[in-house]
């Protein structure tokens, strides 16, 4: 079993093709990519996370659909465009605003929002969130997963912390 993380996935929501500029043509051809691009990479007894902002403008039956046709078991913490039947849905293991793990020894923080700071971070805890779609600068021990930063595909903890030290290494940060 693996463990992934993701979030701004924005099923349904024409807005991003304009504003976040992704390269599909159609809100059907991005769902059916993201869609394809996350079950190829988890499988159904992985773990996700999922960092808020799941799906906008698209029925409660859809929801139910879409996480039907996702592999693993679906964690949500809630973004600010997650409305009462993405929360409600079936499909998820559990919901909530905020949240802490702690994986292969590394403590993690989970919020869709980014923080300047946060609990432990002077012990080496790390901020996972989305919410800002690839845009922010990255800071030390922070991390974006969002689709936008991560070809639009859910990604381990591992491959988020081997890129942020290749880029360090290259000084590419």
């Amino acid at each position: 079993m693996a463990v992934f993380f993701t979030s701004d996935t924005h099923f349904g929501d024409p807005r991003v093709l304009r504003i976040d500029k992704r390269p599909f043509k159609t809100i059907p051809d991005h769902d059916e990519a993201l869609i394809a691009n996350w079950n190829a990479v988890v499988s159904p007894d992985d773990e996700v996370w999922h960092l808020g902002d799941f799906a906008l403008h698209v029925r409660p039956e859809r929801i139910d659909e879409l996480l039907s046709l996702l592999n693993g078991r679906k964690h949500l913490i809630t973004g600010n465009n997650d409305g009462a039947a993405t929360l409600a849905a079936k499909g998820w293991e559990s919901v909530q605003a905020y949240a802490e793990l702690m994986l292969d020894g590394q403590a993690v923080v989970m919020c869709h929002y980014a923080f300047r700071t946060w609990k432990n971070m002077g012990r080496g805890w790390i901020d996972l969130h989305g919410h800002s779609h690839g845009k922010l600068k990255p800071q030390t021990l922070q991390y974006d997963v969002g689709v936008d930063a991560w070809d639009y595909r859910p990604v381990t903890l591992e491959t988020v912390l081997g890129t942020r030290r290749r880029r360090m290494a290259v000084g590419v940060v």
